[in-house]
């Protein structure tokens, strides 16, 4: 059976999450540890026990999501399970990275806190928003937003799925937009309690910030294919996947496509590694053929065992 491992984004992270695991594996904890080390606090402390809006911050979140991630896999991949492909939603780009063996996790946990910080301080607070548009088809969401466009920036930043794309921008061209939806066709918008415009033009000073940090980091080659958000085609060069991680700060999240193209490849089952469940519905509503398990505790791990998929 083929297999692709999937990685989540920001948004995934809660109170409690990962601390049954970290209870259970020894690399769980070695992996915080790690973690922690280059942070300078104790990431598995505020991972279980808080507070949420400390957790919450963006510099915060995409470490701790990441380091979680990253833990679960060793637990695989120690179990023996290694996939044929991988992807990442997002910031889960950079936990497929690590796993891939194309960044150290010290290296990956420092960029993704810089790459918070900086997403945070390229949009001051309350100028940006972000959307999600339920149940209209994703081109006409894109001439939505060309049609408000003149108000500011409104762009298509998250093809999460044929039913569900998330727009991203300025505050009052996104709120038109949304309200706007439905007279267009859709079944209805939804306003997302987040800190930025991610993926959206208004972050180029973050991808300018973030550049020569990247281009500083020891990139390897990957020793599997990682699709990525800005193509939708697979990467083995680490170089390549450098340059496509500053592109991927400003560009839209290709996540539909991701998905299909992995199909393409015969991936028979994905495997989602990390905190929560939102891939394995994505991927769902994708492909309603694909089979999905999330892994965000040891009953994911055990889940798996019983389909006979790890050798250990």
């Amino acid at each position: 059976m083929k297999v692709a491992f999937v990685f989540p984004g920001q948004g995934a992270q809660r109170v409690g999450m990962g601390v049954e695991a970290y209870k259970i594996y020894p690399v769980v904890r070695e992996t915080f540890q790690e973690a922690s080390e280059v942070l300078g606090f104790d990431l598995a402390r505020l991972c279980f026990e808080g507070p949420q809006e400390e957790l919450t911050l963006t510099e915060n979140a995409q470490p701790a999501i990441l380091t979680l991630s990253v833990a679960l896999y060793r637990v695989l991949n120690g179990m023996g399970f290694r996939p044929h492909i991988v992807a990442g939603h997002s910031l889960g780009e950079y936990s497929a990275l690590v796993a891939a063996g194309g960044l150290p996790l010290a290296r990956a946990v420092e960029a993704v806190r810089y790459r918070g910080r900086f997403m945070q301080e390229a949009v001051p607070p309350g100028r940006g928003a972000m959307a999600a548009i339920i149940g209209m088809d994703p081109q006409r969401v894109a001439d939505l937003c060309q049609k408000f466009s003149s108000q500011g920036v409104v762009e298509a930043a998250n093809y999460n799925s044929p039913e569900q794309t998330v727009i991203s921008g300025e505050k009052e061209p996104v709120e038109a937009a949304a309200q706007a939806a439905t007279q267009w066709g859709a079944k209805r918008a939804i306003l997302l309690e987040v800190s930025a415009p991610f993926h959206s033009s208004l972050m180029a000073p973050a991808r300018e910030k973030l550049r020569p940090l990247l281009e500083a980091m020891p990139f390897s080659d990957l020793a599997f294919p990682l699709v990525s958000n800005v193509t939708a085609e697979p990467v083995t060069k680490g170089d390549e996947e450098r340059r496509l991680l500053l592109d991927q700060v400003t560009a839209p999240v290709l996540w539909t496509q991701s998905v299909r193209f992995i199909v393409d490849q015969g991936v028979q089952l994905f495997v989602e590694v990390g905190p929560g469940n939102v891939l394995s519905g994505l991927v769902r509503k994708i492909e309603r053929r694909a089979k999905t398990v999330p892994v965000a505790d040891p009953r994911g791990v055990e889940k798996l065992r019983g389909m006979g998929v790890l050798d250990g």
